[in-house]
């Protein structure tokens, strides 16, 4: 059985209207991740993310860089070990 591994990031750039939480999740899904993103009000985006290690470590990547419109200029990463508490990968508003 896989360990779930889990990290909480903050994308900073512009990453709020162009379609960044969307994407994300698009991505989380793919990847089989559970979690939420949603904006900040300091413009920021949040993200929490858990699942299979590996699979956490490419949508990290992704996150670096967003989708065609955004410009992320950093990501702040912790990370920690999963609760299991997520089911599927939310747009939280």
């Amino acid at each position: 059985m896989t360990e779930i591994a889990a990290f909480h990031a903050r994308v900073f750039g512009r990453v709020q209207g162009v379609n960044y939480r969307r994407f994300t999740q698009r991505q989380a899904i793919q990847l089989g991740i559970q979690g939420y993103v949603r904006n900040l009000p300091d413009w920021s985006v949040e993200v929490h993310a858990e699942g299979d290690k590996g699979q956490l470590e490419k949508l990290l990547e992704i996150l670096q860089k967003g989708p065609p419109a955004a410009r992320v200029e950093s990501v702040q990463t912790s990370w920690m070990a999963g609760t299991g508490e997520y089911q599927g990968f939310s747009v939280t508003y």
